[in-house]
């Protein structure tokens, strides 16, 4: 089999990745993003498979776009791609599919952005569409913030930065959960809990095994399939009454805080189902 590993700066879980497929004796070929030129007139590819794991997201779209059309099988594939890396088109996926998710709102001005925040009512939380690890996302208490954070995304260039994606502010208890679905399989699960209010790991979160109940493997599996499938981590809220929404869901999944966390051994499940996509 010939399995091909999309990446640019090789971190630890591409380490693992890498280290899964050698002792296997798999042949597989480092793709650098940094280094690919594509004739886009090519219609074929020396690859079985290609697992996807680059660090930018138009990176990773333009590439499995590529590779897609030629006919060669990938994970994540490009719609999964497409609806992940746009908490917009997540959100749409996962109403489709009526998966809990907290309320949110679009607008595409300030004046109209600050109308839909005394819709929701404070406090509420502000994202941009695209952007990861917690970065530009914004808890709004009260109406000076709102006029003040607005008229800054306004004002900073890109027309992301001019869609006003707003959602309901959940209090949890001073953690989110993380679970872990490869194919039609939820396989393992992590609390993430902070004092702040943003619990991402790369924001100083710190991990705890999370019990699989049969509540949370079956609305994760439910929200991975909305999305498209493949291999995504899936990011879900507690509520004071105790239910299980889902914020986002992720497609090019970092997982080295949460092997040894939940003793599963994630990168050996991720590269089963490489190989039984490339067969």
């Amino acid at each position: 089999m010939r399995i091909g590993v999309l990446c640019s700066r090789v971190r630890a879980e591409e380490k693992l990745l890498f280290t899964e497929l050698e002792r296997r004796g798999l042949r597989y070929e480092k793709i650098d993003d940094r280094e690919q030129v594509f004739d886009l007139h090519r219609r074929e590819y020396p690859f079985d498979v290609v697992l996807e794991r680059c660090i930018q997201h138009s990176r990773a779209l333009y590439m499995l776009k590529i590779l897609g059309d030629a006919g060669v099988p990938t994970v994540n594939t490009y719609h999964v791609a497409t609806t992940c890396g746009d908490k917009f088109l997540t959100t749409q996926a996962l109403i489709h599919a009526e998966v809990p998710t907290p309320g949110c709102l679009l607008a595409f001005t300030p004046e109209s952005a600050l109308a839909a925040i005394e819709q929701l009512g404070y406090p509420v939380v502000l994202k941009p569409v695209v952007g990861s690890w917690g970065r530009m996302v914004s808890k709004i208490n009260d109406r000076d913030a709102a006029e003040a954070i607005l008229e800054h995304r306004d004002v900073l260039g890109s027309y992301q930065h001019s869609i006003f994606y707003i959602q309901q502010y959940i209090d949890k208890p001073g953690r989110d959960i993380r679970s872990f679905v490869v194919g039609d399989a939820c396989i393992a699960a992590i609390y993430r809990s902070s004092p702040h209010w943003i619990t991402n790991t790369a924001r100083g979160g710190v991990a705890t095994n999370c019990p699989l109940t049969p509540e949370l493997v079956e609305l994760s599996v439910r929200a991975a399939q909305a999305v498209g499938g493949g291999v995504v981590a899936i990011d879900l809220l507690e509520d004071r009454a105790g239910r299980l929404l889902v914020n986002e869901v992720n497609y090019t999944m970092e997982f080295r805080n949460s092997i040894d966390t939940t003793g599963v051994d994630i990168p050996a499940r991720i590269i089963d189902y490489v190989v039984a996509v490339g067969r």
